[in-house]
């Protein structure tokens, strides 16, 4: 018949390898439009070049193969578009985390990168707080539920914030994935409501410096304050704490977020210091 396409042909055509048109015609993704009963070669019709180029492109594109078949089985102009933009929210998702990497890989090969640290003694605070055990993963959204729950109880209590909030991070949190998250936001009489409950927190030493825009590159700034701590022969005695002094709640441009990261301190003892039991 007219149009009518070994393989070998239609992979010259569409740029799509043999091996892949077999691949899509087992997963039914593209079927020949015809098969040879006795050969079982397979034949293609020339309509079908638009089709494969199609799912060629969405390929580049990285949509799964499930995806693109309900695209093209879909009578539904609506329904496709749904899935076009569903996908394309992935790839600006992808886009985003491409371009943190790449802020992040240049403030790590920046020899003239530097931070400023300061060693403080804070203050005893006392503050409403939540804390819990978190897998690291959910951190984010326990945060923000946390910090929710916390506004609504202070609110509800009419106790105003007297400081900036700020978080707990105990060491299992980074070494094993797991561990102790405590927010808070410094208050004068804290309520208990839910899982609100009061808490003191004692004056502590710390190595402070301030993480400034997204946090998705916080990590550079941790790995530049444990080197300065080390530098200093101070070693790390206690949980994290860090201080959203502009933050999320306060404005969404990340450029504008200042997150103060204090380590816990302690003098490594000297060679003289030293003793042996």
């Amino acid at each position: 018949m007219q149009g009518r396409l070994s393989i070998g042909d239609f992979s010259k055509m569409t740029h799509l390898s043999v091996k892949t048109l077999r691949h899509y015609h087992q997963t039914g993704l593209l079927e020949p439009a015809e098969i040879d009963p006795f050969s079982s070669y397979r034949y293609y019709a020339t309509t079908q070049i638009p089709v494969a180029q199609t799912i060629r492109r969405f390929r580049d594109l990285g949509m799964p193969v499930r995806e693109i078949a309900d695209l093209l089985s879909s009578g539904d102009p609506d329904a496709r578009g749904e899935l076009i933009g569903r996908h394309l929210e992935r790839l600006e998702a992808q886009l985003a985390r491409t371009r943190d990497s790449v802020a992040a890989l240049r403030r790590l090969l920046d020899p003239a990168a530097s931070i400023d640290v300061e060693r403080r003694r804070t203050f005893e605070t006392t503050a409403a707080a939540i804390g819990e055990t978190v897998a690291a993963p959910d951190v984010l959204d326990w945060y923000a539920d946390a910090m929710t729950e916390l506004q609504a109880a202070l609110t509800a209590a009419g106790q105003p914030a007297t400081g900036a909030s700020g978080g707990l991070y105990d060491n299992e949190l980074f070494t094993d994935e797991r561990g102790r998250l405590v927010v808070y936001v410094p208050v004068a009489a804290p309520p208990r409501s839910g899982r609100v409950e009061p808490l003191v927190i004692p004056p502590t030493e710390l190595a402070v410096t301030v993480h400034r825009g997204p946090h998705t590159d916080i990590d550079v700034t941790y790995g530049a304050l444990g080197m300065w701590v080390d530098q200093h022969a101070l070693t790390i005695a206690g949980p994290v704490h860090e201080i959203y002094l502009v933050g999320p709640r306060d404005t969404p441009d990340a450029a504008a977020w200042r997150t103060e990261i204090g380590w816990p301190i302690a003098s490594t003892p000297s060679a003289s210091e030293t003793t042996v039991g």
